[in-house]
């Protein structure tokens, strides 16, 4: 990954085994007898793990100063793509950090992301995606799974190809690799939890449109933790779905990822704020938690908004990036999807 020229990779061909394995594997081999301790951590929220891994890029020279954000390049299935990568206060390249991928709404970027999310401020290497100009009106950036996403484009291949470019040119821990996004970028975070839930932890979806085009299917190898943020008020994605663009009610993408995970009690439910309730799915196969926090009245709109993030009422009664690293910052990734034991393939083919 490179600040002004994009890194030659290797073009995907179709939903294949990640190309970090082999140095993931070497630096893997080598855990055990060097665990970095606590994982720099700027806040309370942010326990250090146990037992964190280290990618290879630990000890590299990350390019850039902590605290900072720089638009960065790199080369996926043939095309160069960026990335906004934002390092924490106080990286350090002997520390695993966690990872968190965010995923702009359709039309805007990781930069303009980047300035409502508050996401910065997380204990995390925060990296906000750039898609690709699709189709309809206007030269507008979009995700993979919306009927106007840009045909051929396959960010599940960007997704790897971002992730294997972070883990060599940084202090990763690859058992906490986290992604969020708002609208259409939140809804590629749920085609994420289904098809690459051997490398993402879990998910945060923001205002999520759960199209899924092209991705009918979700048959994930492990559950899936998932906390959701949505609007009752969002008239952009409505909260009781739209059948004739192919929204589901929110509430039921929540319960079939509830029933996904094989959650046993809930939903339970608790006014956390004035105008916030917050639903949670428990006793779940693996830990695997499903909460869902719903904005009375809420429009397409970021909880706690640093500056405008869509249209509608935006509440300040809580922080999204606050909420959504309590439940994500301590969720982990099975060691055997990193080592290959127990792992399984990719789904499908690139649409």
């Amino acid at each position: 990954m490179s600040t002004t020229t994009a890194s030659p990779r290797p073009a995907p061909h179709g939903r294949r085994r990640p190309g970090r394995r082999a140095a993931l594997l070497t630096a893997l081999a080598l855990a055990a007898a060097t665990l970095a301790g606590p994982v720099g951590a700027t806040t309370a929220a942010a326990a250090p793990s146990a037992h964190p891994l280290r990618s290879a890029g630990c000890g590299t020279d990350p390019g850039q100063a902590p605290g900072s954000s720089v638009l960065r390049t790199l080369t996926s299935d043939g095309r160069e793509r960026t990335v906004q990568l934002h390092l924490p206060d106080g990286y350090r390249s002997d520390r695993a950090w966690p990872v968190v991928l965010v995923f702009h709404g359709r039309g805007n970027t990781g930069a303009g992301t980047e300035a409502f999310s508050g996401l910065d401020a997380l204990p995390a290497i925060v990296a906000y995606g750039n898609g690709v100009v699709g189709t309809g009106d206007g030269d507008r950036q979009a995700w993979e799974g919306a009927p106007y996403s840009a045909p051929g484009v396959d960010d599940i291949a960007y997704t790897n190809d971002l992730l294997d470019t972070l883990e060599q040119d940084l202090c990763v821990d690859p058992r906490r690799v986290y992604a969020t996004g708002k609208s259409n970028g939140a809804g590629f975070t749920g085609i994420l939890a289904c098809e690459l839930s051997d490398r993402i932890a879990a998910i945060a979806p923001v205002a999520a449109a759960f199209y899924g085009t092209g991705h009918p299917d979700c048959d994930p190898v492990r559950p899936v933790p998932v906390i959701d943020f949505h609007g009752t008020d969002d008239v952009t994605i409505p909260y009781a779905g739209d059948p004739d663009r192919g929204l589901p009610a929110i509430e039921d993408w929540v319960g079939g990822w509830a029933g996904r995970n094989g959650c046993a009690t809930g939903p339970d439910v608790e006014q956390t704020a004035f105008d916030v309730t917050t639903s949670r799915w428990t006793g779940c196969d693996r830990g695997a938690e499903v909460t869902h926090v719903a904005v009375l009245g809420g429009g397409h709109t970021w909880p706690g908004e640093d500056s405008y993030s869509g249209g509608g009422y935006a509440t300040h009664s809580i922080e999204a990036h606050e909420v959504l690293w309590e439940f994500l910052g301590d969720e982990r990734l099975p060691v055997r999807f990193l080592t290959g034991h127990g792992a399984h393939g990719m789904h499908g083919a690139a649409s």
